[in-house]
């Protein structure tokens, strides 16, 4: 089955930044808009990041936005998260998972990565 893997998280002091990835196992990802989730003990699952199947389109959480970038490279079949000016408070699972088309719109995420721990210590 296809499948999504992410990579890139550890440990990392505030104010770090640490890039995470995330690669799929068939190069058809590569047209389907995807998206970052994290989810932090005691917290409800928070949207990061999400990014068009072109590339062309993204969007971002207020807690997030001006600091993390989503991008992807489509002959890796590859979405990244770079993570910048990190706070303790970005301390979660990131998970990666796509959506079966070119965006978003009127669709949940289909494909769902295992996740990759992310810890940011004070």
């Amino acid at each position: 089955q296809a499948q999504l893997v992410e990579s890139g998280g550890g440990l990392v002091q505030a104010g770090g930044s640490l890039t995470l990835s995330c690669t799929a196992s068939v190069r058809t990802f590569s047209n389907y808009a995807m998206v970052w989730f994290r989810q932090a003990p005691g917290k409800e699952r928070e949207r990061v990041a999400r990014i068009s199947g072109s590339g062309s389109m993204t969007d971002y959480a207020d807690s997030v936005k001006g600091r993390f970038t989503i991008s992807r490279d489509a002959a890796k079949n590859t979405v990244y998260l770079q993570m910048n000016s990190l706070k303790p408070e970005d301390t979660a699972v990131y998970v990666c998972a796509s959506y079966s088309g070119g965006t978003w719109y009127a669709q949940s995420p289909k494909y769902w990565g295992q996740g990759t721990q992310v810890t940011v210590s004070s």
